[in-house]
């Protein structure tokens, strides 16, 4: 038994052969008509807008843009991708975010590492945050910190980077 799809009534293009015994030389689809009208219009624009005259030969080759053109459109055009859903694939093609091919920056650099004079040490093994202070006429109770805090405030920070 041979099961027959429906595919054949698709494959039959809705085309316009003229009026009766004065039909076209070819067979182009509705569809055809109304992409090639607006875009020979457009492709006389185009033409216009380069600051082409309007001639004969110029009108010529927008007619035979236009062909190019509207067959090459609906070639891609299907009763199954009708011509709003092309047109929405395109539009969404040309809007969709690229990779970019080249990196940004330059050479690698440490300029903006910053370097530290004393290296880190356990919460529990730090000095005390809080500076102490005294009179200058007292011995300090603590010599061991006056001298750390002393040289504290003699270090100049290190040079970073440059």
């Amino acid at each position: 038994m041979r099961i027959r799809t429906d595919d054949e009534v698709y494959r039959v293009d809705a085309v316009w052969l003229g009026p009766p015994k004065a039909t076209f030389p070819w067979r182009a689809r509705y569809v055809a008509w109304g992409v090639g009208i607006p875009l020979f219009l457009v492709v006389l624009g185009i033409e216009r807008q380069l600051g082409f005259g309007f001639g004969f030969f110029t009108t010529a080759w927008a007619f035979v843009i236009t062909i190019a053109l509207t067959r090459l459109i609906t070639s891609k055009i299907s009763h199954e991708r009708p011509l709003g859903a092309v047109l929405a694939m395109w539009a969404r093609e040309l809007q969709t975010p690229r990779e970019k091919a080249g990196g940004t920056g330059g050479a690698a650099s440490a300029s903006k590492i910053r370097v530290r004079a004393e290296r880190p040490r356990p919460k529990h093994k730090r000095r005390p945050t809080r500076p102490i202070t005294y009179n200058h006429y007292e011995q300090p109770s603590h010599p061991s910190r006056e001298s750390t805090a002393r040289a504290r405030r003699r270090r100049t920070p290190a040079p970073v980077g440059r």
